[in-house]
C-alpha cells in the first residue's frame, strides 16, 4: 500500500508531474517571450505564480451558483489529471506493466479534467463563465472522437494491444510508429489534441481572456484557482509523455531518460509555436477542423496502417 501511495503522490505521481509540468510551463513561457521579443520570466516563475495563488491570494466565492461545486471542479481535474498521469507514467518509466485496457483508461481520464472546468464555471453562476463551457462543450465534441480515432489507430498498428506497456513494447521490438506514414499524420493529428486538450491558441475559445474575461475561469482566485493551474501544469507534462508512449517507442534503457525528455520538450517547444504563430479560431471553425479535416487525417492514417503503411 506505501509503494502505490510513493507511486501517487510522490514519483511518478502528483509531486514530480507537478514540478516537470511547472518546467515545461516555464520553457513554454520562455519560448513564447523569444519569439516575441522579451526576456521571458525566471525559472522558478510558474511556483511562484501557484504558491502565491495558494498561499497569498484570498478564495472570493461567487455570490450566485453552487459553492461546493464550484471549490471541488479544480479537486477534480487535479485528480483526473494525476491518475492519467500515473497510468502514462509507469510503464513509461519501466516501473509496472499496467494493466490490459488501460488506454481505454487514460483516454476518459485526460476528458476529467476538461469535464471538471465546465462543471466549475457553470456552477459559479456567472453568465461569461456559461458562455465559455457552452465552447468548451462544443470543442470537447470536436476533439475528443479525433483523439479517439488516434488512439484506436495505435491499438490497430500495435496488434491489438490494449494497454500501453504493450504498445512501447511492440515499437521497441521494431520501430517507432512514428517512423512510418501513418504515424506521422497521427502524430500530426495528435500535436492538434493536444493544443485543444490544453485549451491554447488556436483553440482557446472557452477562455478567450479578449472576449470573456478568463471565461471559465473567470470567478477562479486563490487555491482552487491554483489547484486549475496545478491540472494545467500536469496536463503539459502528460500529454506529450502520452504521445510518446504512443508513437516515438517510449523510453529505451541506457540514455533513454535523455531522448524521452528531449522528445516531450520538442513536443511542447511544436505546441509552444503553434499557440504563437496562429490566431484565435472561432468555434465554428474550431469544430469544422477537427470533425472533417482531422477526422480524414486520422481515417486516411488508418487505412494506411491497414496496409503496413
Amino acid at each position: 500500500m506505501a509503494v502505490y501511495l510513493f507511486y501517487f503522490l510522490v514519483f511518478p505521481g502528483l509531486i514530480f508531474m507537478a514540478a516537470a509540468g511547472g518546467l515545461l510551463s516555464w520553457f513554454d513561457r520562455k519560448i513564447t517571450a523569444r519569439v516575441q521579443f522579451r526576456k521571458g520570466p525566471p525559472l522558478l516563475q510558474p511556483f511562484y505564480d501557484f504558491f502565491k495563488l495558494l498561499l497569498v491570494k484570498e478564495t472570493i466565492l461567487p455570490a450566485q451558483g453552487s459553492g461546493f461545486v464550484f471549490l471541488l471542479a479544480p479537486l477534480l481535474a487535479v485528480f483526473g489529471a494525476a491518475m492519467a498521469g500515473l497510468f502514462i507514467l509507469l510503464p513509461l518509466f519501466n516501473i509496472e506493466t499496467g494493466f490490459r485496457g488501460d488506454v481505454i483508461v487514460i483516454f476518459y481520464l485526460l476528458t476529467l479534467p476538461s469535464f471538471s472546468y465546465i462543471i466549475g464555471s457553470l456552477a459559479s453562476g456567472n453568465p461569461l463563465a456559461a458562455v465559455g463551457a457552452s465552447r468548451e462543450m462544443k470543442l470537447i465534441i470536436s476533439y475528443e472522437l479525433t483523439f479517439l480515432l488516434v488512439v484506436a489507430a495505435v491499438i490497430m498498428k500495435s496488434g491489438q494491444k490494449f494497454d500501453l506497456d504493450s504498445i512501447i513494447a511492440a515499437q521497441q521490438a521494431g520501430s517507432p510508429f512514428i517512423g512510418s506514414i501513418s504515424g506521422v499524420l497521427l502524430f500530426i493529428a495528435g500535436v492538434f489534441c493536444i493544443q485543444a486538450k490544453l485549451g491554447l491558441v488556436p483553440f482557446d475559445m472557452p477562455e478567450a481572456e479578449a472576449e470573456l474575461a478568463s471565461g471559465i475561469y473567470i470567478e477562479y482566485s486563490g487555491p482552487p484557482y491554483a489547484m486549475i493551474r496545478l491540472a494545467k501544469y500536469i496536463m503539459l507534462f502528460i500529454l506529450p509523455a502520452f504521445i510518446v508512449a504512443l508513437l516515438m517507442n517510449g523510453m529505451t534503457n541506457g540514455t533513454g531518460i535523455l531522448w524521452l525528455i528531449l522528445k516531450i520538450v520538442a513536443i511542447v517547444l511544436l505546441v509552444t509555436l503553434i499557440r504563437n504563430t496562429n490566431p484565435r479560431l472561432k468555434i465554428r471553425q474550431a469544430s469544422s477542423f477537427f470533425l472533417l479535416w482531422m477526422n480524414l487525417l486520422v481515417v486516411i492514417a488508418i487505412v494506411l496502417a491497414a496496409f503496413g503503411l
